[in-house]
């Protein structure tokens, strides 16, 4: 009898060992977000040597010090080279590749002694990295790691479904400065998001200088949403934000929004309104006065006098003379004027002229605009009269200034009562053919800080990037939800007030305790 409960135990121990070892292998296995489109798991580690050499060839200088960059977190020496093969680390740019990869796909292979990056473009080698960052431990992101890293072997062929994977801040409302526009950028970047679009006028404030038209910042620059933060940008400031982003293959998308949400310009330039202030109904507030409730859409340009479309070309040829991207984003949504098409045609003409493509939000679509025009779709009413493009903003999947959960405070619920949580991101699929991409706006009427502003982008943004980079083939809302529960202590790592959506089961920065807002910022 005791030799068969010995027996009996060893077995236990051996299943248990083995069972512990199984469960060890699985958790080595990084979760990477957005999900690959193909991904092979090897059995195997490359385990980051004490030294180690960046090797690249001809075009991927840059990709290899973001990657140096990334090391310098670890205890490993390494050092750049230019080469073709190396073991460590070796990064091709390989332009034939584009009919495959693409201009952001590349390919990720990890064997015992080299890890291998490839891609057609810059943008594919960057993607290729940030996949490779999710491999490491989140510590990585703020700390120096002495200890051991091991990387699972794996080859990786990865290229994105749609070419527009954005998110908006609207820094009109309330204002956003540089900091945190570049800190949204880092984490942006980290997730393959793409596309910026800054929200930069409205009825509670201008947020951009124009230097021809001076008062537009002097004066909409001081107002904002009760309780929220006035300012704008200089042209210098928005200049070094452009740059930042294009750094990490971010573009900014601009957009003034006109003819109507136009308040905080009537204020500035009252001879923009018309005679009365008729364009201004209600009349919440009149020139000289300064507007700070929530309320929009009450206001707009006085399409009856021609001297507008002046004072419309200086703004946007400003504008567009500051911006490198291709977009300029003229809003155009929540107005009724018998000459609103009329402007319409005229504002998207005067882009084109600009050598920009024209954005807009839905309603845009009601007048004849040119075939170029890119539509923002955000309630899917709008009778269009013409087939464009559409970025998919659909509110009751993307609104992110609506609550995580249902019942949160200080969250907008007009579009959908309980809220926008993120199986309702993640489970969107667009029907239009048309479709170039998802983006998730988020309103500040009632984010009013820093941390609120985190709490409505994160997590809800990551579950849009594998929305607008993976395949539905590849997407499963429950495998993402074990995915996403291991990136909780990279988010920490990464300065994130996010919000504990309570259906993840997150893995916390165990070392750090309870994630403080006084930890430091990101060094990646």
């Amino acid at each position: 009898m005791y030799k068969m409960k010995f027996r009996l135990g060893l077995v236990f121990l051996v299943l248990f060992q083995l069972g512990l070892s199984a469960q060890q292998t699985q958790a080595e296995k990084p979760a990477i977000i957005p999900q690959p489109a193909e991904i092979d798991w090897k059995d195997d580690f490359f385990i980051l040597p004490e030294r180690t050499v960046v090797c690249f060839n001809s075009g991927a200088e840059l990709s290899a010090a973001w990657l140096q960059r990334l090391l310098q977190n670890t205890s490993t020496q390494s050092y750049t080279m230019r080469g073709e093969e190396c073991n460590g680390f070796s990064l091709h740019l390989e332009p034939n590749l584009e009919d495959e990869l693409g201009e952001e796909g590349y390919k990720l292979d990890i064997t015992s002694s080299v890890v291998t990056l490839t891609a057609a473009k810059e943008a594919g080698l960057f993607y290729a990295i940030q996949t490779l960052r999710q491999m490491f431990p989140s510590e990585i992101e703020n700390e120096k790691i002495s200890g051991e890293i091991k990387l699972p072997q794996v080859s990786i062929k990865d290229v994105p479904r749609y070419k527009w994977r954005g998110s908006m801040i609207d820094v009109a409302r309330s204002f956003f400065g540089p900091d945190y526009i570049k800190k949204h950028i880092d984490r942006m970047a980290l997730y393959k998001l793409n596309k910026l679009h800054l929200h930069l006028s409205d009825d509670q404030g201008w947020r951009i200088e124009i230097k021809a038209k001076p008062k537009l910042a002097e004066k909409g620059g001081k107002s904002s949403v009760r309780g929220g933060r006035s300012g704008y940008l200089t042209q210098a400031e928005y200049k070094e934000i452009q740059d930042y982003a294009a750094a990490r293959n971010i573009v900014i998308i601009p957009e003034i929004d006109m003819p109507g949400h136009i308040y905080a310009a009537l204020m500035a330039y009252p001879e923009l309104n018309c005679d009365e202030n008729s364009n201004i109904d209600p009349k919440l507030a009149t020139p000289p006065e300064m507007y700070h409730g929530h309320r929009v859409g009450w206001s707009n340009l006085c399409l009856d006098k021609p001297e507008i479309y002046d004072f419309v070309a200086t703004v946007l040829g400003e504008v567009a003379d500051i911006t490198d991207g291709d977009y300029l984003h003229i809003g155009g949504d929540e107005i009724e004027d018998e000459r609103y098409t009329e402007f319409v045609v005229k504002a998207d003409s005067i882009v084109r002229g600009l050598g920009k493509t024209t954005i807009g939000w839905e309603e845009v679509t009601q007048a004849k605009v040119d075939s170029s025009f890119i539509s923002q779709r955000w309630n899917g009413k709008t009778k269009s009269v013409v087939n464009t493009a559409i970025i998919e903003s659909i509110c009751s999947s993307f609104y992110f200034d609506h609550a995580n959960e249902t019942g949160q405070k200080m969250t907008n619920n007009w579009c959908q009562e309980r809220g926008v949580n993120l199986k309702d991101v993640y489970t969107f699929k667009s029907k239009n053919p048309r479709t170039i991409g998802v983006e998730a706006p988020v309103w500040t009427e009632k984010v009013l800080s820093d941390t609120e502003l985190d709490n409505r982008f994160w997590p809800r943004s990551i579950a849009v990037a594998e929305v607008g980079w993976s395949t539905e083939e590849t997407k499963d809302y429950s495998n993402f939800i074990e995915r996403l529960g291991e990136h909780g202590s990279r988010l920490e790592f990464m300065n994130v007030d996010y919000y504990k959506s309570p259906e993840v089961n997150w893995n916390l920065n165990t070392q750090n305790g309870v994630f403080s807002e006084f930890m430091p910022e990101s060094k990646y």
